[in-house]
């Protein structure tokens, strides 16, 4: 319990904050559409990804140097691009409204959910880097901070999921819409500027 619920907290910690994927998830589950397929393709990702971290593909990552600005400065510049996009949302005209399909079909969601978690670098750097080092300080209780770190995924991206269409109704203005691409635009650029700066151990 000692590793586990200290992995619970920092897999929380990573992904509470309002991000490409977690935006996906939220649009989706407002639109009532796939939502069980975006969320598990979500989880089965980042499981994925935390475990390579674990099992020392972050601590090898960190000890080389040029992949690791690598992973830096693609990650600033897909934030950027990505809050780009939501401000440029911010001032359309457009309306959610639920029950509409304007998810796409099946594979152009899949399609879409997958490239949003596999393409994004700082997807990389929070599960395979930050939460794969940070286990291994565990040494032989590593596995279970993963393990906790892994809860955290699964029951957050229930939440904003199936949160989100539960809420759906209540989320369909068109201020709505507004006021979340303008607040998931600051929070990308925000972690843009911290990733830009932040010194890897």
């Amino acid at each position: 319990m000692l590793a586990f619920l200290p992995g619970l907290l920092t897999g929380l910690s990573l992904i509470i904050a309002i991000g490409a994927q977690n935006a996906f998830v939220i649009r989706q589950g407002l639109t009532r559409k796939y939502v069980l397929m975006t969320v598990l393709v979500c989880i089965i990702s980042d499981v994925t990804l935390m475990a390579a971290g674990v099992a020392g593909l972050g601590v090898i990552i960190l000890q080389l140097g040029w992949l690791l600005e690598v992973f830096r400065w693609f990650g600033v510049a897909y934030l950027l691009w990505f809050a780009y996009g939501s401000v440029k949302s911010a001032f359309k005209n457009d309306v959610l409204k639920t029950g509409e399909s304007k998810s796409g079909s099946r594979k152009q969601v899949l399609v879409a959910v997958l490239s949003m978690t596999w393409l994004n670098p700082h997807v990389y750097l929070d599960t395979v880097i930050l939460v794969g080092s940070i286990a291994n300080t565990f040494k032989e209780n590593a596995w279970y901070f993963g393990f906790g770190a892994m809860l955290g995924s699964v029951l957050w991206f229930f939440s904003i999921g199936y949160g989100a269409k539960a809420a759906s109704g209540l989320m369909s203005k068109p201020s709505f819409w507004k006021i979340l691409d303008l607040v998931i635009a600051a929070v990308m650029v925000t972690i843009a500027a911290l990733l830009a700066f932040y010194r890897f151990a």
